[in-house]
């Protein structure tokens, strides 16, 4: 008897940003599933936050443009994960799809930030990667900062301001800047990802039009030293509990620091594995990696940013940021590192799904609430 196919859901696009990342990252996922084992549902989320059948989402990652009349909404049975697709046309619904797992790619505010995952508790359903707390600290870099220095990770010199300050005390938060900090520095809104907002600063008569760009973005903005002669380098982490760290990658921009269009526009952007730096030093970002990772509450998979500083002959590591939805196409950092690291795209993909399952089954084990073949 052939074993039954899990289906999975995979939501895309979605209100940030990083909509149009999102779809790369869905498109990549979907070719690479095996439908030996699976049954995709694609769910895509227009700017505006509607959900859409299946049949649309199929199309707008066809045609890169999500639009159409049919809406999704979610119900939650005793024993069972359904979606309703309501036609808006005639107001009929229909129960289509019992989804078994839940696989999330949505990039930013309103996916990657706790809000979709929450949700997703809601209606008691598997999902790939972090939880609702895990998610919003690494999305919120204040808070990530502050967890991380809590757990004595090395960073650089930071400070937060928020908004309503910046507008009130305008000359007295650039005279703090100016006393704390040496230049440059880097100006960046709070709550988003992939670079959007972010400004380096290299000397004063710049920083208050940096700071207007990114109190654009979000209510709360941060302010980081830089950190001069830096190599930047990245490691994924896989896994839930007991998590796994990659081979260390080595980021080498097309501009002078890897902004949005470095990341997603100029093809000059390379990515050396292994890092051009000391083997010791490669542990050491493995092992802080780790830490920030278990220290967040992380689940399924991340990736951690670094920046290493070289002075002569002698390196410091500085922790920058963990992203807990990274980029997910063949070419993003996240899956080539694990590619070499001996984990395929594919391969990756199936233990993602089942780190959610195990999760989830983990989560659910004092409860009987829960949907046995999700368990078995």
């Amino acid at each position: 008897m052939n074993k039954r196919k899990l289906k999975v859901g995979i939501l895309f696009g979605g209100k940030s940003g990083e909509h149009e990342v999102s779809f790369c990252s869905a498109s990549s996922i979907i070719e690479a599933m095996d439908r030996e084992k699976y049954e995709v549902v694609p769910i895509g989320i227009t700017k505006s936050g509607c959900w859409l059948s299946p049949r649309e989402s199929y199309l707008a990652l066809q045609t890169g443009k999500i639009e159409g009349k049919s809406r999704i909404a979610c119900k939650s049975g005793s024993d069972e994960k359904q979606l309703i697709v309501i036609s808006k046309e005639n107001n009929e619904y229909s129960f289509v799809d019992k989804l078994d797992v839940i696989f999330p790619v949505l990039h930013g505010p309103y996916g990657e930030d706790g809000t979709v995952q929450g949700l997703l508790e809601l209606i008691n359903i598997p999902y790939v990667g972090s939880g609702v707390a895990a998610s919003a600290v690494a999305m919120d870099k204040d808070l990530m900062k502050k967890i991380f220095q809590q757990n004595t990770l090395p960073q650089t010199k930071w400070i937060t301001i928020k908004r309503k300050r910046w507008i009130l005390e305008k000359k007295k938060v650039l005279n703090e800047i100016n006393n704390q900090f040496i230049y440059p520095i880097f100006i960046k809104p709070t709550n988003l990802g992939s670079s959007v907002g972010v400004s380096k600063v290299q000397q004063s008569q710049e920083l208050e039009h940096a700071i207007n760009v990114a109190t654009s973005y979000d209510r709360k903005i941060i302010i980081e030293e830089g950190v001069e002669n830096a190599i930047e380098v990245e490691c994924s982490v896989l896994g839930n509990d007991e998590p796994s760290t990659s081979i260390v990658g080595e980021i080498q921009p097309a501009g002078e620091y890897y902004d949005y269009n470095s990341k997603y526009i100029d093809k000059n952007t390379k990515l050396i594995v292994p890092a051009g730096i000391p083997d010791g030093i490669a542990k050491e970002v493995q092992r802080i990696s780790k830490i920030a990772y278990l220290a967040i509450d992380a689940a399924g998979l991340s990736r951690v940013d670094f920046f290493v500083q070289k002075n002569n002959n002698t390196y410091k590591v500085y922790l920058n940021e963990i992203n807990t939805i990274p980029g997910f196409t063949r070419t993003s950092v996240y899956p080539k590192l694990w590619e070499k690291s001996g984990i395929g795209f594919s391969e990756l993909i199936d233990r993602l799904i089942g780190l959610a399952l195990e999760r989830f089954k983990d989560k659910m084990s004092n409860k009987t609430d829960y949907p046995s073949t999700i368990l078995e």
